[in-house]
């Protein structure tokens, strides 16, 4: 489950805020009160307070006594929070999305996949050739939510193992990528075979301390995703 989809109360009205940002039913500008926030979303004030808190720490909003809760302008949104990724899959701006996470991914996860082959423990490489195990198994037979939930955990597997904090805190933006194409229908029913041969081959190479083979495998698992992402929007346009 990602940060953007998790339990409790102030979870939902912030899928209800994104909502309403990504459809323009709010606009940069707009000036909301605790009070006019509980009305609106039906909600009591110590909701309203967490989720306040929320939008300001991604730079949604900012909140000021005596003037209130602001909408800030899209440019000062945090552009890599899972929340705003997840609101923006949820929205008209959803392809566009997808695109803009895919092309990032070309550049961040063959580095990882190289240093990985590097750095790797034993367990991590392990945990790498089990999701790819079952990314083998359940693609084939359309199983996508379970196909799905192999994948999310081979892409976290493999930037936790690149051994580089930074990386590894990329995994909730692909996550929240691959969780998106899946729930959208943006997915074929079989899942391309080449994909899940390619992460195979990346888990293999890790395993093996092939960085290349790693580095290549991982490059053409990012760029067929890029190019089913340019492939859907060409059908979009």
């Amino acid at each position: 489950m990602t940060s953007a989809q998790g339990g409790g109360l102030h979870h939902s009205v912030l899928t209800r805020i994104g909502a309403d940002l990504t459809t323009g039913r709010l606009a940069a500008g707009d000036v909301f009160s605790m009070e006019q926030i509980e009305a609106r979303y039906g909600v009591s004030r110590t909701v309203v307070r967490e989720v306040v808190k929320v939008l300001e720490s991604i730079g949604v909003a900012s909140s000021r006594r005596r003037v209130g809760v602001t909408i800030q302008p899209e440019s000062s949104w945090e552009a890599l929070s899972p929340v705003i990724i997840h609101w923006r899959l949820e929205g008209p701006q959803r392809l566009a999305q997808l695109r803009e996470v895919s092309e990032l991914r070309r550049g961040v996860e063959p580095q990882a996949a190289r240093l990985a082959a590097e750095r790797a423990t034993p367990e991590q490489a392990r945990r790498l050739q089990e999701a790819a195990a079952g990314m083998a198994e359940t693609g084939p037979k359309g199983a996508l939510l379970t196909y799905l939930q192999h994948d999310i955990d081979f892409h976290r597997a493999l930037l936790e193992a690149s051994g580089n904090a930074l990386l590894a805190g990329f995994a909730p933006f692909v996550a929240e990528a691959l969780t998106g194409r899946t729930e959208h229908d943006l997915m074929p029913e079989i899942p391309e075979q080449g994909a899940i041969d390619w992460h195979v081959e990346v888990a293999a190479a890790i395993a093996e301390g092939s960085p290349d083979r790693a580095e290549e495998a991982m490059r053409r698992i990012v760029t067929e995703a890029q190019a089913a992402m340019d492939e859907i929007g060409a059908v979009g346009d």
